[in-house]
């Protein structure tokens, strides 16, 4: 099978064709070049009219001269999300050049190409993926027919943040790349003194998401400031990057998995690439980012997922072929594979396994056995990939927190580990052993368990905290005794992104990262988030679920 793919959703035109038989990809590109700051989308769109019947024909002429007039089996084009202006000329061309050859045509849905481009370049199977790009950052794991958003950011994505800066110092698009080189001179200019001084920026990971609006303005504050702009670029790079490496980590932590591949345009940058790497290195899970030709948007990677879903029968007639600029990954129906999940379901304390070391996404957790409960020891380890003086700020500051917070969500009525011991120098707790697995684990056994879920994390919001990343992994259940209601046996834990707060938004937020977890690792996901909220509303405010309606709409394409 022989696709030709059409990609044109924001800045970049091309076409390719993919061949399957030999695993072989011809790409031609003409990318949009705004003359001054970033992309205008009616100046994107002329430069798509133009410059699509260009790539479209040189990619056209290539395959009839190789393979003869019936060269092209099926036509793939990117239907969306992007520019509503730049997907309807795709869509035009791609319409009409199916009509013309008499082939099959494929709406491809260009996030889930960025993931299926590096699944098929490294050969994984179920890994997670990370997409950073100019308008997106989020992680997708595929799940029971569908891949699933694990995390996303909640307002801009990572190049357009990077952007925001770049454009408030005057340079033009695309700013990633300049960062970039600002970044390494500024490294190299200081190897010789030790670790680079780093800016205080803000660092904002929320559970399974993250923000980027405010690192944007305090990096065009610093430059205000007068802060040189080099060094600007340096922090800004390092706060942002370990942002999205820290997030890839808890994704492999939910899951469980250990293969990771990237996509986007922003994961051409080496720091990026270097600090993943790293991460998956010290977690012993395998990385694949694929070459730079199939990172940057590209046609490439329509084609070749035009092509698997072509031959699974996915097509779509040219009445029903309507773009969509807000098309979501997770609506995507994935008919090319029945097999697989990223979610492979670690977290059960047995007899035979209790005493070990557990990495989760910050620590290494030792479970001694003993009388009673037993004792947990659990150790922030230092992380490679971030700079060392974010890394010693993260590990001590999240310590302390999470000793004081879980003994003040006990005192507030919420089952939480008793705290026998903190070394903040060190980074170690020592806390009471809880429950017999995550409710990751057993997120398919029922609603008990999330209903008791939404209920203590109510309690917690009433006292005023929040917790701030409660996954299905930091909530421990206990099997026994079976007499014992489910709330009871039920516990919180891991508060080291918790925090004091009143406020309604960040109490939606609490239960939107533990509803992402839920939607990322179950089969019937919206049973038991109705449950999870029944509990909730039982005891808590109920203008904190009105909220979260609007927290959910701020995903990206929503």
């Amino acid at each position: 099978m022989r696709v030709l793919g059409i990609e044109g959703t924001a800045w970049c035109a091309s076409a390719a064709l993919y061949d399957a038989e030999t695993d072989s990809v011809l790409i031609e590109s003409d990318p949009y070049e705004p003359d001054s700051g970033g992309i205008h989308p009616r100046e994107a769109a002329e430069h798509m009219s133009e410059a699509i019947p260009a790539v479209v024909d040189a990619v056209v002429t290539a395959a009839e001269t190789r393979h003869g007039p019936d060269a092209v089996d099926a036509v793939a084009f990117s239907r969306g999300p992007g520019l509503g202006p730049c997907l309807r000329t795709v869509g035009t061309a791609a319409r009409a050049l199916a009509g013309a050859l008499d082939v099959p045509l494929v709406g491809v849905n260009h996030m889930v190409a960025h993931l299926e481009i590096g699944r098929h370049r490294s050969g994984f199977d179920s890994p997670v993926c990370l997409n950073a790009s100019g308008a997106n950052a989020h992680l997708l794991g595929y799940h029971d027919g569908r891949y699933r958003v694990l995390g996303e950011t909640m307002d801009a994505g990572v190049g357009n943040a990077i952007d925001k800066f770049t454009r408030h110092v005057g340079w033009n698009h695309p700013g990633g790349p300049k960062v970039e080189a600002a970044a390494a001179e500024y490294a190299a200019e200081h190897a010789a003194d030790g670790p680079e001084d780093l800016l205080d920026l803000p660092y904002v990971v929320k559970g399974m998401d993250f923000s980027f609006s405010g690192i944007s303005s305090a990096a065009n504050d610093a430059y205000d400031d007068g802060v040189p702009v080099e060094a600007i670029c340096f922090s800004l790079q390092e706060h942002v990057f370990a942002m999205l490496t820290e997030v890839t980590e808890r994704a492999l932590s939910l899951t469980g998995a250990s293969e990771l591949v990237l996509g986007g345009g922003v994961a051409q940058n080496d720091r990026l690439r270097e600090m993943l790497s790293t991460m998956c290195d010290d977690r012993g899970a395998d990385f694949h980012a694929p070459e730079p030709r199939f990172l940057r948007d590209n046609a490439g990677m329509i084609a070749v997922l035009g092509a698997k879903m072509a031959r699974a029968g996915d097509t779509v007639a040219i009445a029903d072929s309507a773009v969509d600029p807000n098309f979501r990954p997770d609506q995507v129906p994935v008919t090319w594979r029945d097999d697989g999940s990223v979610a492979v379901g670690e977290g059960v304390d047995t007899p035979e396994t209790r005493v070990t070391d557990r990495r989760g996404a910050e620590a290494v957790v030792d479970i001694e056995t003993g009388d009673g409960d037993g004792r947990v020891i659990k150790r922030r380890v230092p992380k490679r990939y971030r700079h060392p003086e974010l890394d010693r700020s993260i590990r001590r500051d999240r310590t302390v927190s999470e000793a004081r917070i879980t003994s003040e969500a006990r005192r507030a009525g919420v089952p939480t580990p008793l705290v026998y011991d903190i070394d903040v120098p060190n980074a170690t707790l020592t806390l009471q052993h809880v429950g017999d697995r995550d409710l990751a684990v057993a997120i398919d056994d029922g609603d008990a368990w999330v209903r008791a879920t939404g209920r203590h994390l109510a309690t917690l919001h009433e006292a005023g905290i929040v917790h701030g990343d409660p996954t299905t992994r930091n909530v421990r259940i206990a099997d026994e005794p079976q007499s014992t209601p489910e709330a009871e046996r039920t516990t919180l834990i891991d508060f080291g992104l918790g925090y004091h707060t009143g406020h309604v938004e960040d109490h939606a937020m609490d239960l939107h990262v533990f509803e992402g977890s839920v939607r990322a690792t179950a089969t019937d996901p919206e049973a038991l988030i109705d449950a999870f909220e029944a509990g909730y509303a039982a005891v808590g405010d109920p203008t904190v679920l009105d909220r979260l309606r609007d927290v959910e709409g701020r995903g990206r394409y929503q």
